[in-house]
């Protein structure tokens, strides 16, 4: 017999409802607050705020509307999901691009509390009358008109399925280009803005220098800024990625090491193995730290591309940890290296498989050392993602360890060896229990097939986990 609920019931459990912003104040996590950079150096030429619209009804004060701008046309490239049912603003922002060939882009415009992802042709609208409207904003009389349509990338995250309310957000934007500064304050708020679920804001910035003699004397910036807690799994995730240089570069060698950049980092990390509609990582170049003249574009080849291509890949991977380390609901930064592949894609498969893995990721979060969900999880790897099925993964050979991190308050213990040889190691549980209580674990696999290696960062599920997701909508 079914039993009645209590309406006095049913309105308490109605005002138990948890709300997740991007905190704007102390509501930071203690154990995050280190990840919050206090100060930065900033590119030259690049002006960014945060604004509020209350694109969530019951968003009242928080900024939920980034813009992005460079005070002259800049390159872009992007990098976008891969995932079947694309979000209308990746739609649009593949456009632009493609349409001016990635040049003259003066902007980014993104909302939080919305993905508009699944919205038919009325989101698609949407998507190109935000990116419109924020262009109109860098019209200038004393400039011929732009006869090649829209300069401004768009970017939305939040739910999926329901409209934007459009109308709010554009009578905002005029206020999100007056707001605009390039100072470290409005960088933090702008990374503060594009935040759903996230716990702390995610911005760095460095400053670099070249090697080639025409680039002699000069220091470039780079800043960049993320957001994603949850859906986070190559290629790519609930993710938002803006990274900023004042470097010079030339179109074609920016979208080549923003994508080569991006493999190693946003395409290595995985919180729950979901691929989201709206994963956008994006990149603008304005060359305003030197003339053209005394530092040409840097090309897609010799000594400057491929230090470029070192920085720029070693701040995105940094960059995409922090979205790893706020893994909704996590408790643990897990590094998982895998070794001796016979190939790097080997290397990744293996990772990956052990990255998504429930079993493994709720191991680590209980403390325990079942080192058997990681020999699972290397031996369920899709076989039409190995080398060579019989040779990729030879038990005999496949070695498994915890190695402390670098931070690690048992450190000096040094390496748990758990699988040698595919012979099972007698477990020092106490030593084990140790390791587990550190935030950061490195999980190192020897597969010893081969020579190649790759690398995943992954994070732990708990209880928050499915909570946090279970009302998301409300």
């Amino acid at each position: 017999m079914a039993t009645s609920i209590p309406s006095s019931a049913r309105s308490a459990a109605r005002q138990f409802v948890r709300h997740y912003s991007a905190p704007l104040d102390s509501s930071i996590p203690a154990s995050k607050v280190k990840y919050v950079p206090t100060s930065g150096t900033y590119p030259k030429g690049f002006l960014v705020s945060g604004t509020h619209v209350g694109v969530k009804p019951a968003n009242k004060s928080h900024p939920d509307l980034a813009l992005i701008a460079s005070d002259r046309p800049a390159f872009g490239a992007a990098v976008f999901t891969t995932n079947k049912f694309q979000a209308a603003p990746v739609q649009v922002s593949r456009s632009v691009l493609d349409k001016r060939g990635g040049a003259g882009i003066r902007s980014i415009i993104i909302n939080s509390g919305c993905a508009n992802a699944v919205t038919g042709q009325g989101g698609i609208d949407d998507a190109w009358a935000m990116s419109s409207t924020a262009s109109s904003t860098f019209q200038q009389s004393s400039q011929p008109e732009d006869q090649m349509g829209p300069n401004s990338l768009v970017m939305s995250t939040g739910v999926i399925g329901q409209r934007l309310p459009i109308k709010k957000i554009l009578s905002k934007i005029s206020a999100a280009h007056s707001n605009l500064a390039n100072d470290h304050n409005a960088w933090l708020t702008t990374a503060k803005a594009i935040c759903t679920t996230d716990t702390f804001p995610k911005l760095l910035s460095t400053t670099f220098t070249l090697p080639g003699s025409q680039h002699e004397g000069v220091e470039y910036r780079l800043a960049g800024m993320t957001k994603g807690a949850g859906m986070i799994h190559p290629n790519m995730a609930t993710l938002l990625g803006i990274l900023c240089t004042d470097a010079p570069m030339s179109s074609s060698a920016l979208h080549s090491l923003l994508t080569s950049a991006v493999n190693k980092s946003f395409n290595c990390i995985s919180i729950d193995g979901d691929t989201s509609t709206n994963d956008t990582v994006a990149m603008l170049a304005n060359g305003a730290a030197s003339s053209s003249a005394s530092a040409p574009p840097i090309s897609a080849d010799g000594e400057d591309y491929t230090a470029m291509s070192s920085i720029l890949t070693d701040f995105s991977q940094r960059l995409s940890q922090l979205v790893v380390r706020d893994g909704e609901g996590a408790t643990k930064f897990v590094t998982i290296n895998v070794r001796n592949a016979l190939s790097e894609s080997d290397a990744r498969a293996i990772a990956s498989s052990i990255a998504r893995s429930p079993l493994v990721k709720t191991a680590l979060y209980g403390k325990d050392a079942n080192w058997g969900r990681i020999l699972c999880a290397i031996g369920y790897t899709s076989p039409s993602l190995l080398s060579s099925v019989g040779e990729s993964v030879i038990p005999s050979k496949t070695n498994v360890s915890f190695v402390p991190a670098e931070n690690s308050k048992s450190k000096e213990e040094g390496v748990l060896r758990l699988l040698v040889d595919g012979e099972p190691q007698q477990v020092d549980e106490e030593r084990a229990a140790r390791l587990l209580e550190d935030e950061d674990l490195i999980v190192d696999v020897d597969l010893g097939v081969g020579k190649e290696e790759g690398t995943y960062w992954t994070c732990d599920f708990s209880h928050e986990y499915v909570t946090i997701n279970g009302d998301y909508r409300t």
